[in-house]
């Protein structure tokens, strides 16, 4: 990271930490659905440790979860101190992206068959947080 990146104090500011999840998601939901995705919620963010100047940062990025437009993309932001070689997980996040047609209008997903007992645990987990998210809809007028 840069220090055009930071703040007075050396942090990488939170928005830009936030536009790099963005683009991690988006890039693997992508890579998933083979067709163009638009970001629809950001589920939750969670900023464990901040992130220095001269960090080396890693996102990994997940599908946890598809339904029939949409997917949620888990991603995990670590930080490497390159004179030390500490690896620190610095920010976790949930989105929810769906996949659009030519004319923008969404279109199905891929069903994602989640094998190993990680993947099915983020597989259950990603259905309750959308199971919530649904349920605190409000009603269209």
């Amino acid at each position: 990271m840069m220090p055009a990146d930071a703040n007075f104090m050396g942090n990488i500011h939170g928005g830009v930490i936030m536009k790099l999840i963005d683009e991690a998601a988006g890039t693997c939901a992508f890579q998933f659905c083979r067709t163009r995705v638009v970001t629809a919620a950001i589920d939750r963010i969670d900023f464990h440790y901040p992130v220095q100047v001269g960090n080396l940062i890693t996102l990994k990025a997940n599908v946890n979860y598809t339904g029939r437009t949409s997917l949620e993309v888990g991603v995990r932001v670590e930080a490497e101190d390159l004179a030390t070689g500490v690896i620190t997980h610095c920010a976790s996040a949930y989105l929810v992206l769906v996949a659009l047609g030519d004319n923008g209008v969404p279109v199905k997903v891929p069903e994602l068959k989640p094998r190993s007992a990680q993947q099915k645990q983020w597989f259950d987990e990603a259905r309750r947080r959308r199971e919530k998210r649904l349920a605190e809809r409000t009603p269209a007028d």
